[in-house]
């Protein structure tokens, strides 16, 4: 079940699909702070990479929540990995909403800044991190959203790794584009 919309010169997807065999120009990691692979589709993504990719994310040093950082793709379909760091969640009173919206804003200004004309993001922060998948949904697509009016890539995909978090982004993709 793929959701497709455009606004202006920018189209957006909504997908059901294993991230890491997307040929788009540059995928997002829900990375940990230390960029050397964990669980989820962080983990996916580095097996799916090979050793190249966890070599340059030890060089980079690491990246705190909110931030992203950017990387080759090694052996993946996508020419490169943008790496960000979203907010474990503790009840919502402790900044994470504005921790999330900065993963989304700094990976798209990243992938303007390398001249990327496509990007797919999962749903940051919704494993292991806890963060609630609606909450999660609206965030992410109130801050692409936004963010997409300054010189976006013209295809942004959220790549859902279930139909039900594919609902939740399409359901507030939706809500945002019609109000």
């Amino acid at each position: 079940m793929d959701f497709v919309v455009s606004r202006a010169e920018v189209r957006f997807e909504v997908i059901v699909a294993d991230i890491t065999t997307l040929a788009v120009d540059a995928i997002v990691d829900a990375a940990n702070s230390s960029l050397r692979g964990g669980g989820g589709v962080d983990g996916a993504i580095h097996r799916a990479a090979g050793p190249g990719l966890l070599a340059e994310c030890i060089a980079l040093g690491g990246c705190p929540t909110g931030e992203a950082r950017i990387t080759g793709g090694h052996h993946l379909a996508a020419r490169h990995v943008i790496h960000t760091v979203g907010p474990v969640w503790a009840g919502g009173g402790f900044g994470e909403p504005e921790l999330l919206a900065r993963c989304y804003r700094a990976s798209l200004a990243l992938a303007r800044d390398h001249r990327l004309d496509s990007i797919a993001f999962p749903a940051i922060s919704t494993g292991v991190y806890g963060y609630p998948g609606e909450e999660a949904a609206e965030v992410a697509v109130a801050a692409v959203l936004a963010e997409a009016q300054t010189a976006p890539p013209s295809r942004i995909v959220f790549c859902c790794f279930s139909k039900a978090a594919a609902d939740r982004h399409r359901a507030a993709l939706e809500r945002s584009l019609s109000a």
